[in-house]
């Protein structure tokens, strides 16, 4: 049975919602978007109400809806949304312009009104306006049709909505996060693999935890991980497609140290394998099976990452004394080393929008997770302390997320933390969490 179905088997049928009577057109002439933040910056005031419902008993999905999309928009840290117990205005009618003074009132800049209505056939009818309160201009407007199980979905995908047309940039709300989820003594801790949305919700476990998994990784083309599984023997590879919950077994490769990762067009896969005391990068051809071997020196080259558009790699190597991150042609070659601060730095991952490569950097008995120009240059550190790891970028290159374990008898969680070093947060999930990795956005 699929994990999860596609986009287009979520949405049956979608349309753009013209402006109402009262309400200005503004889908021609857009206001000004609210600028994506690098400093200091002030949230911008929305408003949320619960959704409508266009039909008995849908008043509980109505609100949910309401509540994903809020909840969503502020963790991005771009948004504050307003408490529905300030509205002076009860939204009873979409169909209608709001009165935009009591949302000025409030000192709302933005509205979002919607409608959850269900249909002759059983599919759940969402419609959503987002209203400019400044200008009293409606931005946006969309209609969607699905089954009722899948009305989180869709206040993902309207939040992208909003996201994208107040931003000017992609969203990273439809989106999943696959991590190891750890339980149990930290002696006899259980490792399985475990997937869920981007906001904590709807966790399943992948693996039943009686063998250990280690550094999942997202296919950035398609709804696949790649992940290490050390059974009985040797530590093998695997694919495993979270749609249809079929894997497959890539390969064994004795000795390997780190991360596998797809290429960006999900047709290779790039990996470390340790050779004596030293290890070097491959790549693995998934239709063929060829292996090609990229890096050939004394030293540990390791973690490699792929850049968007698949012509170079970023990977960490001591090759200079202690682990630093260096650049290469995807097909090897000349390496350039890109890092020099203090301390050593480790598990670079690129960007999906192609200008930064996130590291994590040890020194000083502290851990930090960070961003560079993928020249080297502009150096940022978003978050720092005992003991942070593996970062992951959102889908729209405007979030990352890690993992962060106190040490003790406490165990790993999982946090976000924006490219501007601001807002961050942890993310729920049921246990302990490591080692996540984000999905694309879901297609």
């Amino acid at each position: 049975m699929p994990f999860r179905l596609n986009r287009r088997q979520i949405i049956t049928g979608m349309a753009a919602l013209g402006a109402v009577a009262g309400g200005r057109n503004a889908f021609a002439q857009a206001p000004k978007r609210i600028p994506i933040p690098e400093g200091e910056f002030v949230p911008l005031p929305i408003a949320i109400p619960n959704f409508v419902a266009g039909t008995p008993g849908d008043t509980e999905v109505g609100v949910g809806v309401a509540q994903v999309i809020t909840n969503n928009l502020k963790r991005s840290g771009l948004f504050a949304p307003i408490d529905q117990a300030a509205h002076i205005e009860r939204i009873t009618n979409i169909d209608v312009a709001p009165q935009f003074q009591s949302w000025k009132q409030i000192n709302a800049q933005a509205l979002v009104t919607g409608r959850m209505t269900r249909q002759g056939d059983g599919r759940l009818k969402a419609e959503f306006r987002l209203w400019d309160i400044n200008t009293n201009q409606q931005l946006t407007g969309q209609q969607y049709f699905t089954s009722p199980e899948y009305w989180r979905r869709i206040a993902h995908i309207i939040s992208d909505q909003i996201y994208e047309r107040m931003t000017g940039e992609k969203g990273y709300f439809d989106s999943r996060v696959v991590f190891v989820d750890e339980t149990g003594s930290k002696e006899r801790r259980v490792k399985r693999l475990a997937l869920m949305d981007q906001d904590g919700a709807n966790v399943r476990y992948l693996t039943k935890g009686s063998d250990l998994v280690l550094t999942p990784r997202f296919s950035p083309s398609t709804q696949e991980i790649t992940y290490m599984e050390f059974g009985q023997g040797d530590p093998r590879v695997y694919l495993f497609n979270v749609e249809t919950g079929q894997r497959e077994i890539v390969g064994n490769f004795p000795g390997m140290s780190f991360s596998p990762r797809f290429s960006p067009d999900g047709q290779r896969i790039i990996m470390s394998l340790q050779q004596g005391g030293n290890s070097n990068l491959f790549v693995m051809d998934l239709r063929s099976k060829s292996t090609t071997r990229l890096t050939d020196t004394p030293a540990i080259d390791t973690s490699p990452s792929y850049s968007p558009d698949g012509s170079r790699i970023c990977f960490e190597s001591d090759r200079g004394g202690k682990p630093q991150i260096y650049v290469m042609p995807a097909t090897g070659g000349g390496a350039q080393r890109i890092s020099f601060g203090e301390g050593s730095y480790s598990t670079p991952v690129w960007s999906p929008r192609g200008d930064y490569i996130a590291f994590t950097k040890q020194g000083g008995g502290a851990f930090a997770i960070g961003i560079m120009k993928t020249d080297g240059s502009g150096e940022r550190i978003l978050t720092s302390g005992f003991h942070n790891e593996g970062p992951t970028f959102s889908p729209n290159g405007r979030v990352v997320m890690f993992f962060r374990d106190p040490g003790g008898s406490g165990g790993p969680s999982l946090y976000t933390v924006d490219i501007s070093g601001r807002n961050e947060l942890r993310v729920p999930t049921p246990g302990f969490a490591s080692d996540p990795a984000w999905s694309p956005l879901l297609s």
